[in-house]
């Protein structure tokens, strides 16, 4: 809405992206509109000023040095005529912050620096980097750089805005730590700093590990420590003692957080960077999560209550469609995203094919509970019973040769030879399904061939017959297989131990950690937990040899996948 106010109801909004902290004096305000100055006394102001209402009359969004021309006349002739405004009623905060930078590009180049500070404040005021883009007609990628240099130490924003420093070590800045970039500028004060292929080497290179990044007691810390003649820093002579140390107050860290009722605990993998420009703030009760935050210096980071911008995107959508559910309305805890499943399906496959060969194995054994099983699934499918082995598919060779060292496979196979015998059929040539003697050709014939010679059958060969029958077309995966292994109180050790081909599918650390746990305790796993998936792999192989007994979750009757 267009309308007129004097000078005394406008001042400078904090929004502006060109505002400062402190009112400007009048000379001040006379060199920033010293390009206007010349003709405003005559012409007068001629473009309208974006302003909104506020409890202290009207900030102006754009227009200040506009509004600082006015100023300027009015205190040399003691009256200037009211400003033609723009007024925008309802405009939020990070609204006034976008129509601040859209003016200010639309009539200069904005400063670099500023215009990714204006960015940042964004951010803050909830927009996320997508609609930043959209925004502004940007690449989202591009915002995140600008985003980056925006969350530098001011500092190092101003020498790069002086010229001090340049383009590449200021983005390579950007992946340094609060603390390495302190560290940083103290050594450009001493003109020690490091530039270019240095910088990275510095940033990233064989650094010591400072006692101050210890959350350990130093005092009960056993290990050697180093001290510096020249300054007040000590540092770890071993640094695999520290990680041992550090690895385990991480992890109480960890315990004391989820015993806050945090929905989750995410512990980053070692020199992984936290951005905290990709996720949305959200507070415990909204399902946020905490993220631990490890660099290779030792530095640990906290970052509480965020969640990634598509979750937070998705409740803003279902909150903005009027849900009613009770416990949004109650202010209770929104359910955080389904956390990935450290089962890769490579690993799926091996869990499913080596549990599949233990349960056929017992229902060879128990040919009573075959039977039932066998007009399960007589009555369960739909139209005529079309019977065949399973194909026991694997995906990869490791896996196919895994299976087939299995001693539950190798007893199943056994199984067969001696139920062809008993059916009286001939040597498998090896041209049906790996020798398998269920599903045939769908000849009546023969159909009728092998019913009459189980009709000379005695019970027990019979009951041995529809037992492997039963074995042979179960398939692989799934409830079936689950509750027959509970039902047969199947124990997986005494067919399989845990071999190369397990290890090397297991690509989750965490879920290597709690296995590290059940093997050999909670302490000896916190003190590995940020450690490399490949060095706690190698622990629990050797770890799980002196506990024949032991049985991953994913393996047991019932499996346990959480």
């Amino acid at each position: 809405m267009q309308t007129q106010f004097a000078l005394n109801q406008l001042h400078v909004s904090p929004f502006n992206m060109r505002a400062e902290k402190k009112a400007p004096s009048l000379k001040r305000m006379a060199e920033i509109a010293a390009n206007i100055l010349p003709t405003a006394p005559e012409k007068g102001i001629l473009m309208p000023l974006i302003v909104r209402p506020n409890a202290d009359g009207f900030e102006i969004l754009a227009g200040r040095r506009r509004y600082y021309a006015a100023r300027v006349i009015e205190s040399e002739t003691g009256s200037f005529p009211a400003l033609d405004c723009d007024l925008r009623e309802n405009c939020s905060d990070a609204e006034a912050l976008e129509i601040s930078l859209i003016e200010k590009v639309a009539r200069e180049d904005a400063d670099e620096i500023t215009e990714y500070e204006t960015y940042a404040g964004l951010i803050r005021l909830g927009r996320s980097p997508g609609e930043i883009a959209k925004t502004f007609g940007k690449e989202e990628r591009d915002v995140l750089r600008r985003l980056a240099i925006a969350n530098l130490l001011p500092r190092l924003r101003e020498l790069y805005r002086a010229e001090e420093i340049d383009a590449g070590d200021l983005q390579l800045l950007t992946m340094a730590s609060k603390s390495q970039q302190r560290d940083w500028l103290k050594l450009l004060d001493d003109n020690n700093a490091p530039f270019g292929g240095s910088l990275k080497g510095w940033l990233f290179g064989g650094e010591a590990i400072a006692t101050k990044h210890a959350l350990f007691d130093m005092e009960a810390f056993t290990g050697k420590v180093v001290g510096d003649l020249f300054g007040d820093e000590q540092f770890f002579a071993d640094q695999n003692a520290f990680w041992s140390a550090q690895d385990e107050a991480i992890a109480k860290l960890r315990d004391e957080y989820l015993a806050a009722k945090w929905a989750e605990v995410v512990v980053l993998d070692r020199g992984h960077r936290f951005d905290s420009w990709n996720f949305a703030k959200a507070s415990k009760k909204a399902g946020g999560r905490v993220y631990i935050a490890i660099a290779n210096s030792g530095e640990v980071t906290l970052h509480e209550g965020y969640l990634t911008h598509k979750e937070a995107d998705k409740a803003k959508r279902a909150k903005g469609k009027g849900a009613k559910d009770k416990t949004e309305d109650e202010g209770e805890a929104m359910a955080p995203a389904k956390a990935k499943s450290p089962i890769t399906n490579g690993m799926r496959n091996y869990l499913d094919l080596h549990r599949h060969a233990a349960v056929r194995l017992a229902l060879i054994a128990n040919p009573n509970a075959a039977a039932r099983l066998l007009i399960a699934h007589a009555i369960a499918a739909s139209g005529n019973w079309s019977v065949q082995p399973d194909r026991l598919h694997s995906e990869g060779q490791a896996i196919h040769d895994s299976l087939a060292a299995s001693p539950a496979q190798t007893a199943f196979e056994k199984e067969r030879d001696k139920v062809r015998k008993i059916l009286a059929l001939p040597d498998s040539d090896g041209t049906h399904d790996d020798g398998a003697i269920c599903g045939g050709s769908h000849d009546d014939s023969v159909t009728a061939q092998v019913f009459a010679r189980l009709a000379r059958l005695s019970e027990a060969n019979l009951g041995r017959v529809a037992a492997f029958v039963m074995a042979e077309t179960l398939g692989v995966g799934g409830a079936v297989v689950d509750t027959v292994g509970v039902g047969a109180g199947v124990s997986i050790r005494d067919h399989w131990s845990p071999d190369e081909t397990f290890y090397a599918l297991l690509r989750d650390r965490e879920a290597v950690n709690d296995m590290l746990a059940e093997v050999a305790g909670k302490k000896l796993a916190d003190k590995n937990l940020t450690a490399k998936l490949k060095d706690q792999k190698a622990i629990l192989a050797k770890l799980a040899l002196e506990k024949p007994d032991w049985t991953p979750g994913w393996m047991r009757f019932p499996a346990i996948e959480d």
